[in-house]
């Protein structure tokens, strides 16, 4: 019976190349998406290096369009350095916003970048929307696993440094519910400083102003 329960509940992981390639989350069997692309290296080192009141720092609702122009803002705000590494970073966040836009069929998306040195989220669960992109450039990845009925996953993943992940939230439209959860991973205390994208889609603007 438990097993034929876990059958029911559990929806499986897509594997995805390129960052187009995320629209595997909308198989029927897909509730995370993985892209298992190779990160720019030099980026996520420059990223390491960085002060961490340098990490650019940022929570705004844009058109894709506009994404590339706010972040060059955001980053003079926040007082990242000007480099090649910068602009690779702007770059690969612009074409990972574009393409979670295309994705979710929506004009705007809300953009935010977080630092991250306590546990924050660190409780396992399932957003409250239709989907997520998250992408952690410096620090622990996000960390995922499946679970029936709520309690804390046997198993636990954890999505590498510089790879786009996309999770379902409750407000898909799935039967049955997907049973994967994930969390932020607990570093409180250990020195360690996060920088995580996340991506949400806007489907009424009008409602979040």
């Amino acid at each position: 019976m438990l097993r034929e329960k876990a059958k029911k509940a559990i929806v499986g992981i897509g594997f995805a190349k390129t960052i187009e390639d995320l629209e595997v989350i909308r198989d029927p069997g897909c509730a995370v998406a993985l892209c298992q692309r190779q990160p720019d290296r030099n980026v996520l080192e420059w990223l390491e290096r960085l002060d961490s009141d340098r990490l650019p720092k940022a929570r705004v609702i844009l058109p894709p369009d506009r994404i590339s122009e706010a972040l060059e803002q955001i980053c003079d705000i926040s007082d990242t350095p000007e480099c090649e590494e910068r602009n690779q970073l702007i770059d690969d966040v612009t074409k990972l916003s574009k393409a979670f836009a295309d994705l979710m069929k929506t004009a705007h998306i809300r953009l935010r970048f977080d630092v991250v040195k306590t546990n924050s989220c660190k409780k396992f669960h399932i957003d409250r929307i239709t989907a997520r992109l998250l992408c952690t450039y410096r620090g622990t990845g996000t960390q995922y696993g499946f679970s029936i009925d709520g309690p804390e996953p046997d198993h636990i993943l954890t999505v590498p440094t510089g790879s786009p992940i996309v999770l379902r939230g409750s407000l898909w439209p799935e039967t049955p519910k997907s049973g994967i959860l994930h969390r932020s991973p607990p570093i409180e205390g250990t020195g360690e400083y996060r920088s995580v994208l996340v991506l949400d889609p806007i489907f009424d603007l009008e409602k979040e102003m």
